[in-house]
Parts: C-alpha cells; sequence; structure tokens
C-alpha cells in the first residue's frame, strides 16, 4: 500500500498514512503504553467523555445501546468542529471486552466511508500494545480538499491523546511507553 505524508500533517514516527483509493484515507499505528489492556479498553469504551480530550470532538451523544452475543453495540452521534467547520455523523460501535477489541462502524453522515478499530494487547499486568486503524472517505469531494488535511492532522494525534487521557486518569507509570513499528 502506498504511503502517503505532507509535512503539515505527517503522522508520527511509527505510524502510518495510506491510501488504497482516491479519496480514501488509511491511518494505523501501534504503540507500547505503560497501562494494562484493560484500562486502555475501558478509555476508549467511554466514548461519552471524548469531547473531553479527543481532536476535534465538539459533542457525542449515545442515541442506543444493546448486547449482542457477549458484545455491548452502541450507536453514537458524535458531531467533529474546527473553527467554522462542523459535521456530525453516527456510528455504531461494537465493544468486545473478552477479545480487547473496539470496532466503529459508520452509519450516516459526511462521509462515504469510516472505519476504525482498536485492538489491546497485554504485555504484562501494567503494559499494553494498542492497534489502531482507521480508514475515511468523505462524501463530496470538495469537503475532503477542506476538511482532509484538518482530519489527517487529527487523527495522527488520537492514539497519543488517549495515552495522555490515562495517564491522566490511572497515574502515569512510567517512561516505557513507546510507538513500535
Amino acid at each position: 500500500m502506498p504511503v502517503t505524508t505532507s509535512r503539515s500533517c505527517a503522522p508520527p514516527a511509527g505510524s502510518s498514512w495510506g491510501s488504497d483509493a482516491p479519496g480514501m484515507r488509511t491511518f494505523k499505528t501501534r504503540r507500547k503504553v505503560a497501562h494494562s489492556a484493560e484500562d486502555m479498553f475501558a478509555l476508549v469504551a467511554d466514548v461519552e467523555r471524548y469531547p473531553e480530550f479527543v481532536p476535534l470532538c465538539e459533542s457525542l451523544k449515545i442515541r442506543g445501546r444493546s448486547t449482542k452475543e457477549g458484545k455491548e453495540v452502541l450507536v453514537a452521534g458524535m458531531t467533529a468542529a474546527y473553527k467554522m467547520f462542523r459535521e456530525t455523523f453516527t456510528s455504531r460501535v461494537t465493544l468486545d471486552p473478552e477479545n480487547n477489541e473496539i470496532l466503529v462502524e459508520y452509519l450516516d453522515g459526511p462521509f462515504s466511508h469510516l472505519e476504525n478499530r482498536w485492538r489491546f494487547e497485554p504485555l504484562d499486568d501494567e503494559t499494553s500494545e494498542i492497534d489502531f486503524y482507521l480508514e475515511y472517505e468523505f462524501r463530496r469531494r470538495s469537503l475532503q480538499m477542506l476538511m482532509g488535511a484538518m482530519f489527517d492532522a487529527a487523527f495522527s494525534r488520537f492514539a497519543e491523546a488517549f495515552e495522555k487521557r490515562a495517564d491522566a486518569i490511572y497515574g502515569k507509570r512510567s517512561s516505557r511507553a513507546r510507538k513500535v513499528s
């Protein structure tokens, strides 16, 4: 898969942006963090707190909850905002604590496609490795041109925002955390 970066929104070391098709953007990163897989899963699963720390997230409302095959499924509406731009979209969030995975699937809004996945792998009692994958494409090319670089920059900071939030909530344990390829 070709990798596309720009100076203004290059992904952090150990991360990469790519493009599978014109307009389609992908981002993936793997990070070792000084927090347990269970703590990190709980932090990411607490979607109602996202407006407090997630880049561009102005608001997030849970529109429905259900349980299916031991997994909690949420339908959430999120408003992403930056200066004069404001877009709201709806996603289905599947929380799978047994497998330490979270899947977010796009339902409605300005995208033609949006999907992201989190996987939390325990390394020991106090550290874990987080895999974060995101793929998106705006429905309108003009919106992609206007908001694409801003979304790229924000999404490249997502995993870091969650790690900083974990440090604030669970305490900063050590500098053992690092990015891995």
